[in-house]
């Protein structure tokens, strides 16, 4: 029998680092205690402190330095596209799960949302932010809502992922 080629190898290797990071996926995941905890760390202190940063920089000018976001966020503007929500407890962001808030924030709503022509002026983070980086600003935004807010949170990931497929 021939040893594997190097492009076999490499393959190989490839399936194995794969496979490695769905399992840590799916451990961090995992919640067999009941707590939706989500991709969010919003107890991770260092987490929010680099989080708190990347929010200063890229989302306060839109989003507020408190989370408040922009006036009659509710309302279309003459050119069609919604001001910035809140993301404090007055907001809808903490209506969505851990999964959806990822990845309207690095691939814009537009394409979240599968929405081409959608008029928005949320940037998609994907090509400026990490992922970890993004996960970051997140959790920073969730440690500032109520203690209600986050339990409601909690429930609405765990929700999600009953109905995902292959959910429990």
């Amino acid at each position: 029998m021939t040893p594997p080629s190097r492009t076999a190898r490499r393959a190989l290797g490839g399936l194995a680092l794969a496979g490695v990071a769905a399992a840590l996926v799916w451990w961090r995941l995992s919640d067999p205690s009941g707590a939706a905890t989500g991709l969010l760390r919003p107890d991770d202190t260092a987490l929010l402190q680099r989080g708190e940063q990347l929010y200063r920089v890229h989302c306060a000018s839109c989003h507020g330095a408190n989370l408040q976001g922009q006036e009659n966020w509710r309302e279309r503007g003459a050119d069609g596209r919604l001001p910035a929500p809140p993301h404090d407890d007055s907001g809808h962001t903490w209506h969505h799960p851990d999964e959806v808030l990822f990845q309207l924030t690095k691939d814009g709503v537009a394409k979240a949302a599968g929405l081409p022509d959608y008029p928005t002026n949320m940037p998609a983070y994907g090509g400026t932010l990490s992922d970890a980086d993004i996960v970051a600003v997140l959790s920073w935004i969730k440690s500032r809502w109520t203690p209600e807010t986050r339990r409601l949170h909690d429930e609405v990931n765990r929700q999600s992922r009953q109905h995902a497929p292959g959910g429990s």
